[in-house]
């Protein structure tokens, strides 16, 4: 099949083209239902509306910038009067005069409206204290200038699903038919017997409109909870004096919110005080190229990313008057990309639409050519009466009703309903699909590269063994100051103290209720602690030196650095990192009696020890240094890395997560390998490795300088038994992932917290990032977000991913059962009798056994353990596999012998006589089909195994729907015989067409045991 799906298989799970995109759509030619078939596909022509948005603001930006230059020197003939209800409120600017001085990039009206300062005190706020958080200020507030939530296209009503599951041109076809079919009937019969078989045809479409819609409008309200999720970010704000997280949607003007590297800016504003910011604003204008914002260029836009450094910034403008709102509303609507699953199921859809077409059009010729055939015999070739005219109505209806049939438009659909329950699912797991490809992905993978701090570990640090003045000190909860620093010198405590409360990316705050709240990653909370602890006060230490330049930590170069400007004009530098870097930096060390002395081998030695036994008790450790810069200094200047005086060493544990190890073992036993990616010591990283269970004997762990220095005919030796990589930076996650993909064909899902990971988590098959830990850039370019940073849920998405797509394979399974027997079926019977068993009605009816109640009760299974037994698609995997063909054509075979059994031998196996023996048959024919299908749907459960009825009971989904079916079905035969051409059958025809569904069963039990290729 894989050639005639040529067009189908270009569609990549990520980052696919939309010459792609658009190929597979046109190579869908037949298709019932356009807008039912690509209701959850991209929106490609609201794509392009997006991408000439980005040109339009890049090339807005350009000339504010230029205008704003070129008219700075006529500030003084611009004027402003405030609208008198901004008066009233409290205010000294309105919000769309606050608009266009950020929007434009206007700096002569920054400069008249007495710059940043000046805003400040118009928008009635305080750099300091941020606003007034009482419920009337923020109310006015929302007054004048509006709140930070984008507009969002409407919610489709239930009744919007209907109409779009009335544009099923086969449904319209066969409700004109219908419409025909009443009025020759009444004309001819009279009512209400002429009525019954067009009522019955338009109460079976009203049936399946109905389900159909019920199912599609469930499936769209799961997805507006998920992108409800999806949006749900939170920033730092100062309000009243006090550090707090507000959700992005509670912004207003005039708040002063926190950024730091990776966060998203949340409102467009005003810079206010910083270090180092770089801005990409990509997202908005498409050019890659991060922008420098400082006093100079104070500007902020919303929706750009922090690439770099750290502010404090001034909410002006938020919501709809900013431009990435107004991009927002274009941007929801170009919708998620399709997954490859989807897209292949619509080239199978396709092609057996296909072969469906062609078999109703012979049909419908052969049913013809028999009516004109006896017709010819009696002479009567140009004497037509009512009856012939809508026995030939019903001819093309039963041809229409084929088609129906054969286009088996519930197979991409089902692909959606399966990823919709499975996402909805995850997020009870604490896994957000942001994408929904990955779920379906994620069941392929074959390696999975994880960090270490937060995803193994449990993220919760705290220094408990240092090195100061060479001697190591163990620290405990109990431990007091005084026990510690006894045989410390008070001036080497004060400058670790002067050391961690400067260079740091934290904060500490007092909270409303007056508690101290320490704020910042893991690493710099346990630092930022260990001051406390040593008697030091954030605040004054913070007040007693001005900083004058911060470097923020980059995992690249794995350091952190400030320079100080202290009293008396001098200036002095501080460092904070990776161990082994910081230490080959130094030349000079304290002593005992806390002197500078210099860095002698033995001391080094001592020193480089003292790391390794750290590590080797799997603690992260950091080293704090610090250096005298001689002459004046320049905020613009490089700070030389060497010659600097190590304070000491400080070793911060971050226990295992309870269960990883188990967790690690499930990967293992589903044939997917776990790789640890950390920027940790690689001492630390192998007891970490061996404690988690993923570093092995004969497994290879190596450092990521390295790993840099390999040839790639190297590397293709190392990184199959590559179990540990240390000092890793993200190039080097970047290019193992690129690898693992290209080269050994493996399917590679990453995770990732910081900025600089999203090159991996971008090229990996999946993304995933982390939730608690994990910065907005990071979420942003992740598949799934691990809501809890938790390992054990990576393993929950795993096997989520293959119960996703294993579901998938049972519903094709059980669909191209139906398929290809209804479709021989009637074929057949048409060519041999000159007539058809199932009519329109009952076709109606065994579609949606088939489609959608088949999709709900087969594609919704929850995952089980077994999953976990086996070993990954992989890359290569066939999605329809020989055990599939084998029991589709196995059970396929059996439908067809005994349907064929019963039209030909039927009469007298069950001794039917008289004028309705054809009805009863036929009954009995159809009642026996639809029992086949019920019990090919529990055969279905389990392509594999024999015991199909293992976990059925937990499933009340398909319980329920298979219960429904029979329910129904025998509503049908016993009780709507006038309009779906049945006849009430004895409790003995009830029983034999039962018998011959459940015998089904026993059969599919033994073509199981037929062996087939693993493909």
């Amino acid at each position: 099949m894989g050639s005639y799906l040529k067009d189908f298989s270009d569609v990549k799970p990520k980052n696919s083209t939309e010459e792609a995109l658009q190929r597979w759509r046109n190579a869908c030619w037949l298709v019932k239902n356009r807008k039912r078939r690509f209701r959850f596909t991209a929106n490609l022509s609201k794509r392009f509306e997006v991408r000439e948005i980005q040109k339009s603001n890049q090339e807005k930006l350009r000339v504010a910038v230029l205008v704003s230059q070129a008219a700075l020197s006529f500030i003084q003939s611009i004027s402003y009067s405030v609208p008198g209800d901004v008066k009233g409120a409290g205010f000294d600017i309105d919000a769309d005069e606050l608009g266009s001085i950020v929007e434009g990039h206007n700096s002569r009206k920054l400069k008249v409206h007495g710059g940043v300062e000046g805003l400040v005190g118009k928008l009635s706020t305080s750099v300091d204290n941020g606003i007034d958080n009482s419920v009337e200020a923020l109310s006015r507030r929302r007054e004048v200038y509006g709140i930070n939530k984008f507009v969002e296209s409407p919610t489709k009503g239930f009744w919007l699903f209907v109409w779009e599951a009335l544009q099923d041109t086969t449904l319209m076809i066969l409700a004109v038919c219908a419409v025909v079919s009443l009025i020759v009937g009444i004309a001819t019969e009279g009512w209400p017997k002429g009525a019954h078989d067009g009522l019955g045809i338009v109460a079976s479409i009203l049936l399946v409109v109905f389900v159909t819609a019920t199912s599609d409008y469930k499936q769209s309200l799961q997805f507006k909870d998920l992108d409800k999720e999806k949006k749900k970010i939170t920033v730092q704000v100062t309000r009243n004096g006090y550090r707090q997280k507000i959700s992005i949607f509670d912004l207003l003007a005039g708040d002063i919110v926190h950024l730091a590297i990776g966060d998203q800016v949340p409102a467009d504003g005003l810079f206010v005080s910083g270090y180092s910011l770089l801005i990409n604003e990509s997202s908005l204008t498409g050019e890659s190229e991060p922008v420098n914002v400082s006093v100079e260029n104070p500007f902020l836009l919303s929706g750009t990313k922090v690439q770099d450094g750290s502010c404090k910034m001034l909410i002006t403008t938020v919501g709809m008057r900013t431009q990435w709102g107004k991009l927002m509303a274009t941007l929801s609507e170009g919708g998620d990309d399709e997954t490859p699953l989807q897209v292949k199921l619509n080239g199978v859809a396709t092609i057996i639409g296909k072969i469906g077409l062609f078999f109703a059009v012979i049909t419908f010729a052969v049913l013809v050519q028999g009516l004109f055939s006896k017709k010819m015999i009696q002479g009567t070739i140009w004497s037509w009466s009512a009856d012939e005219a809508l026995e030939m109505l019903e001819y093309f209806a039963i041809a229409v009703t084929i088609v129906v049939v054969a286009v088996p438009e519930g197979l991409p659909l089902a692909v959606t309903l399966s990823l919709a329950f499975a996402m909805k699912k995850m997020m009870n797991d604490k896994a957000l699909v942001r994408h929904l490809a990955a779920c379906e992905t994620m069941g392929s993978a074959t390696t999975i590269c994880s960090d270490k701090t937060g995803t193994l570990t449990t993220n919760h640090m705290t220094v408990v063994k240092a090195c100061f003045c060479g001697k190591v000190k163990e620290i405990s909860s109990s431990m007091k100051k005084s026990a510690f620093c006894s045989d410390i010198p008070d001036s080497v405590v004060t400058m670790i103290q002067k050391s961690i409360f400067n260079n740091t990316g934290g904060d500490i705050v007092l909270t409303e209720d007056g508690k101290i709240e320490v704020l910042g990653t893991p690493t710099e909370a346990a630092l930022l602690e260990f001051g406390l602890f040593l008697g030091g006060d954030f605040k004054a230490e913070r007040l007693a030196s001005k900083l004058v330049k911060v470097e923020p930590f980059n995992s690249e170069k794995k350091r952190m650095g400030i320079v100080l400007e202290l009293p008396g004009d001098c200036f002095q530098a501080h460092c904070k990192g990776a161990s082994e870097i910081i230490l080959s930096a130094c030349d000079k060390t304290l002593n005992s009696a806390g002197e500078v002395v210099p860095l002698d081998e033995k001391s080094y030695n001592y020193l480089n020890d003292t790391i390794e036994q750290f590590a080797n008790e799997a603690l992260r450790t950091l080293c704090l240094a610090y250096k005298d810069i001689v002459g004046d200094y320049k905020a613009d200047s490089p700070v030389s890395f060497e010659g600097y005086t190590l304070i000491g060493i400080v070793g911060i544990k971050d226990p295992v997560r309870p269960g990883v190890k188990e967790s690690v073992a499930v990967c293992r036993s589903a044939g997917i390998m776990v790789r640890m990616v950390t920027g940790d010591n690689i001492n630390t990283a192998k007891a970490i490795a061996r404690e988690c269970g993923i570093l092995t004997d004969d497994g290879l762990a190596i450092e990521g300088p390295d790993f840099r220095m390999k040839s790639d005919e190297e590397l293709q030796e190392i990184i199959p038994k590559l179990q540990v990589m240390a000092r890793s930076s993200p190039m080097d996650k970047h290019t193992l992932v690129r690898h693992l993909r290209s080269t050994f064909q493996e399917v590679v899902a990453v995770t990732g917290d910081g900025t600089n990971d999203a090159p991996a988590l971008h090229e990996a098959d999946i993304g995933l990032a982390m939730g608690i830990s994990g910065t907005e850039v990071a979420k942003e370019s992740a598949d799934v977000i691990i809501l809890d940073d938790n390992f054990s849920t990576i393993v929950t998405v795993a096997k989520w991913g293959r119960s996703v797509y294993v579901n998938i394979q049972k519903f094709v399974q059980f669909q191209l059962t139906v398929n290809v027997v209804a479709l021989i079926v009637n074929f057949s019977s048409a060519c041999l009798t000159g007539q058809t068993p199932l009519t329109a009605v009952q076709l109606l009816w065994v579609n949606m056994i088939m489609d959608t109640l088949g999709a709900l009760a087969l594609a919704t299974e929850p995952p089980t353990n077994d999953l976990m037994k086996r070993i990954p698609v992989g890359r290569k995997g066939n999605f329809i596999s020989n055990a599939m063909w084998r029991n589709i054509f196995g059970q396929s075979i059996y439908q067809f012998v005994v349907i064929w059994y019963l039209q030909t031998a039927g009469k007298a196996a069950f001794r039917l006589h008289g004028d309705n023996s054809d009805l009863i048959l036929n009954t009995i024919i159809f009642n026996s089909f639809v029992f086949c299908q019920a019990f090919n749907e529990i055969n279905s459960r389990d392509m594999e195994k024999i015991n199909v009825f293992k976990g059925i009971l937990d499933n009340y989904v398909f319980v329920g729907v298979l219960s429904s079916t029979v329910v129904f079905q025998a509503i049908i035969v016993e009780f709507l015989g006038t309009f779906a051409t049945t006849h009430p059958l004895t409790w003995q025809q009830w029983l034999a067409s039962v018998l011959i569904g459940l015998l089904g069963m026993p059969i599919a039990a033994a073509i199981k045991m037929i062996p087939v290729g693993s493909r």
